[in-house]
């Protein structure tokens, strides 16, 4: 993808005449366009620890829409996606508008949406070796003991958790909680879709030097009950991207998705709670290099010629 792409303004919300909003999510906004298709916009929000930060990250919204389509077309083989042929251009008219959704917007299926969050953890971190360390498991998969921090596991997990409000904070649950909730039939159709599209990434990320250490997936259903994979895929919002040269066992990997953030928002004293802090123009600048040098590492296969980019000491 051209540079320019990348380029323009911050977008904290967009507003779109003619169109009616539908939902305004952490990150993306989403417009109907008739009955049948949605307009998803990607804008620069970052969320952490399921708090909006006020302050947008530059491009993070085009980088997300770009790496997601990539993802979209490696894996529209293994499970069918809502993105729709139709240009943004067919459907905004306003020159404007046009500009300021360039690289940050898609139009999709409108699908019904599954009230359970697919996430798939190849490599013990997080909220999961938190689980392990009190259980010896992680949402109810047992699991071998003396595993160190960062280990790789001897299979990829399902670990589904609930879907919650902005403000709230998801809940990760067992297999049986997910089939009360979507049915025993569509978490199983989900459970192998998931895992089949993350051991694929993860093939085709570790010839780039990237460890996809877990990521999180969304589905939806369409009229007949069909499963569709939806919202965004396989990005440094949705998924743990380490360096693979900087790995190591017992570690948690400097990683190009918002730990980072995460990290000086925890080192601020902010009690979590809205309102979140502002981020200074560093922590801005150095979030958005590691989102783009995942777009970079991914898609281009720079991953060979360039180190991490690090957080200044």
């Amino acid at each position: 993808m051209a540079e320019s792409t990348f380029g323009g303004a911050p977008l904290f919300e967009s507003k779109l005449s003619g169109l009616t909003l539908e939902r305004r999510g952490k990150v993306r906004d989403v417009y109907a366009l008739d009955k049948n298709r949605l307009l998803i916009v990607a804008s620069d929000r970052l969320s952490a620890f399921d708090v909006v930060l006020p302050t947008p990250i530059p491009n993070k919204g085009r980088v997300l829409t770009a790496l997601s389509n990539f993802w979209f077309a490696r894996t529209k083989g293994v499970m069918i996606n809502h993105l729709l042929d139709t240009k943004v251009e067919e459907v905004i008219t306003d020159k404007a508008e046009r500009e300021m959704l360039r690289g940050r917007a898609v139009v999709v299926r409108k699908l019904k949406p599954l009230a359970i969050e697919a996430i798939v953890r190849g490599y013990l971190v997080g909220s999961g070796w938190k689980d392990y360390q009190a259980t010896g498991e992680v949402c109810g998969v047992k699991l071998p003991k003396n595993l160190p921090l960062a280990a790789e596991l001897p299979e990829p997990i399902f670990t589904p958790s609930t879907k919650a409000d902005i403000g709230a904070h998801d809940e990760n649950i067992d297999f049986a909680a997910a089939a009360k909730i979507v049915g025993t039939k569509t978490a199983e159709q989900v459970r192998d879709a998931a895992l089949r599209i993350y051991k694929e990434a993860r093939t085709f990320a570790a010839s780039r030097g990237i460890i996809i250490a877990d990521t999180k997936m969304e589905f939806g259903l369409d009229e007949k009950g069909n499963i569709i994979l939806i919202d965004e895929l396989l990005t440094p919002d949705s998924s743990r991207f380490w360096p693979q040269s900087e790995y190591r066992l017992g570690e948690n990997p400097p990683s190009f998705d918002k730990q980072y953030v995460r990290d000086w928002l925890e080192a601020s004293g902010w009690n979590k709670r809205p309102p979140a802090p502002a981020l200074p123009a560093d922590v801005v600048a150095n979030t958005a290099a590691k989102y783009k040098q995942a777009y970079d590492w991914l898609v281009e296969g720079a991953g060979a010629q360039k180190s991490p980019v690090r957080e200044p000491v």
